[in-house]
């Protein structure tokens, strides 16, 4: 008896985006879309070159839109957010304008699901403004810079070492588009789709994208340690990472989920950095889950 594989081989690719929105909040505008109805749900995305809310979370959203209302945001300075310099410390000005957007939009506290630079976001706005935040979803993102396994990979300086890669040299091309991904964030080359490599690279050609990654001066504000910030949220909070995750192995958000009161971890097979992407259904069956059960806490 031949046992097939609960998924395709190949991982479902995004369909097309629903209506784009726009909302201007704390002097900057964002793009986002929202779909559903029930819950509000915020999902941020990772930081990785052409990333958007669709790219990241396209696969999986329609899943959750069943009963959730998914707010899916463009983060400032990527996808058709407005492309602004950012100041001061990165986190905090992102927390503050992620709740003017909430503002905005009516939305007084949200269940976040996120992904990497997503994440780091969204564990600082739960332990700056608690209150808004009822439960977090993170996976692969790095709020420190020390771990078990420390030195980190490259200082833990990866993702922006890939970065500089891709944008320097001869430019973008979809070939480093593709080495990117399948080298950093996804587990098997054979199961990216190609209209998913197609959206990223696509957007990775924004011509103002490109220019902040030009930069000298950092235009994404000075870096911030969330060590201290980590200890004050107080939202239920699940790390769901990928057992072969590039930048960070298990050990480091099992370290995060002992920081953060009411931690948990769940450490999925055969994925990387973007389980949603990979393994949509599965990251979905969990965070669902997770989700269901701080109904009851």
């Amino acid at each position: 008896m031949t046992i097939q594989s609960a998924e395709p081989l190949r991982s479902p690719a995004a369909g097309a985006p629903p209506e784009s929105r726009f909302a201007t909040a704390g002097g900057v505008t964002y793009h986002y879309y929202d779909i559903g109805t029930g819950p509000d749900t915020i999902f941020l995305h990772g930081g990785g070159p052409g990333c958007t809310a669709w790219s990241d979370f396209g696969p999986v959203a329609p899943l959750f839109s069943n009963d959730r209302r998914c707010l899916l945001v463009d983060i400032l300075q990527y996808g058709q957010s407005e492309k602004c310099l950012i100041s001061g410390p990165m986190w905090d000005f992102h927390a503050a304008k992620m709740v003017a957007l909430m503002d905005e939009l009516g939305v007084e506290q949200a269940d976040f699901i996120c992904n990497s630079w997503g994440g780091t976001i969204a564990l600082n706005l739960a332990a700056r403004y608690p209150d808004r935040v009822r439960s977090l979803v993170v996976t692969g993102s790095m709020p420190v810079f020390y771990g078990p396994l420390a030195p980190l990979p490259e200082r833990g300086h990866r993702g922006r070492t890939a970065r500089d890669v891709y944008y320097g040299g001869e430019g973008p091309t979809r070939e480093k588009m593709r080495t990117l991904i399948t080298r950093l964030e996804w587990f098997d080359a054979d199961r990216l789709p190609e209209e998913t490599l197609d959206m990223r690279y696509q957007q990775s050609l924004d011509t103002e994208e490109r220019a902040l990654a030009a930069m000298s001066d950092s235009p994404r504000g000075d870096w911030q340690d969330l060590t201290e910030q980590l200890g004050l949220v107080e939202a239920p909070t699940l790390f769901i990472w990928g057992r072969e995750d590039a930048f960070l192995t298990p050990d480091y958000p099992m370290m995060l989920a002992r920081m953060v009161k009411r931690g948990n971890l769940h450490v999925m097979d055969h994925v990387s950095h973007h389980l949603q992407e990979e393994r949509p259904g599965a990251y979905h069956a969990v965070v669902e889950g997770f989700l269901r059960a701080v109904d009851h806490l």
